[in-house]
C-alpha cells in the first residue's frame, strides 16, 4: 500500500476510535501533533512514515482513560497496522514510540529512543504548552473534577512516575509540575524554538492569573 493510503486509512481509524474522547485528547489533539511532527521532521533526518504513524497513533489508547494500561495503545497499533501492509520493524518502532514517549515515562531510565520518537515527543509536548496547552489542562482538570486553584496545596517536585500519575492537585499546580518543565525537555532545535514561544505565553498567563486572584 502506498504511503498516502496508509496515512489516510490510519486517520480514519483514529478519528473513529477517538470520536468520544475527552476534548484534550481527541482527534483535534492528534491532528495538531501530527502537523507539528511533520513540520519538525522537515528539519531532521528521520523516517517520515514512522513519524506520521506514531503521531497519529500515540494516544489511540491513552493510559489515563484506560485504567492505567500502558500496553493497550501499542497492542492496538500492532493489531491495526499489519492490515495496511506495514512491515514488522516499522510496527515495532511505532509501538515503542507510543510506549515510551510520554512525559511520565521520563521519570524512568530510558530504554528506547530514536530521532522519530524525539520528533513525535516534541510535537506532543508543544501541544501541552501555550494557549492550547492551557486550554487542555483546564479541560482535563474539569473532566477529573479538580479544583482550578487552591493556595493551600503547593506544587510538588515529582521524582517518580507513581507520584506524578497519582496526583490530584489543582490544575494550576500542573503548570509547575509539568507544563513549565517541557521547554527544557525538547529534543530538536525546531522543537526548542517553538517551545520557547509557548513557554513565554504561559508565564504571561500565570502572571495575569495571580493578579486577578489577588485583586
Amino acid at each position: 500500500m502506498e504511503h498516502a493510503d496508509i496515512i489516510n486509512k490510519t486517520v480514519l481509524f483514529v478519528k473513529e476510535t477517538l470520536k468520544d474522547a475527552e476534548g484534550g485528547h481527541d482527534w483535534h489533539h492528534i491532528e495538531r501533533v501530527y502537523n507539528n511532527a511533520k513540520n519538525i521532521a522537515e528539519t531532521e533526518d528521520a523516517d517520515l512514515l514512522i513519524v506520521e504513524l506514531a503521531a497519529l497513533l500515540h494516544d489511540i489508547a491513552d493510559p489515563k482513560f484506560n485504567n492505567g494500561d500502558e500496553e493497550k495503545g501499542p497492542a492496538l497499533a500492532a493489531d491495526f497496522l499489519p492490515g495496511l501492509g506495514v512491515d514488522s520493524a516499522t510496527i515495532t518502532h511505532v509501538q515503542n514510540i507510543i510506549r515510551y514517549m510520554s512525559f511520565k515515562s521520563s521519570f524512568d531510565e530510558p530504554t528506547f529512543t530514536s530521532i522519530e520518537m524525539q520528533i513525535v515527543q516534541d510535537a506532543d509536548r508543544l501541544d501541552a504548552m501555550g494557549a492550547i496547552g492551557i486550554a487542555r489542562a483546564f479541560n482535563y482538570g474539569g473532566h477529573k473534577g479538580r479544583a482550578i486553584y487552591d493556595p493551600a496545596i503547593k506544587p510538588e517536585t515529582h521524582t517518580n512516575k507513581a507520584t506524578y500519575k497519582n496526583s490530584t492537585a489543582p490544575t494550576i499546580n500542573h503548570f509547575y509540575e509539568k507544563l513549565l518543565l517541557l521547554k527544557d525537555k525538547m529534543n530538536t532545535e525546531t522543537g526548542m524554538r517553538l517551545a520557547q514561544q509557548r513557554h513565554n505565553f504561559m508565564l504571561v498567563y500565570l502572571d495575569q492569573f495571580y493578579k486577578e486572584v489577588n485583586a
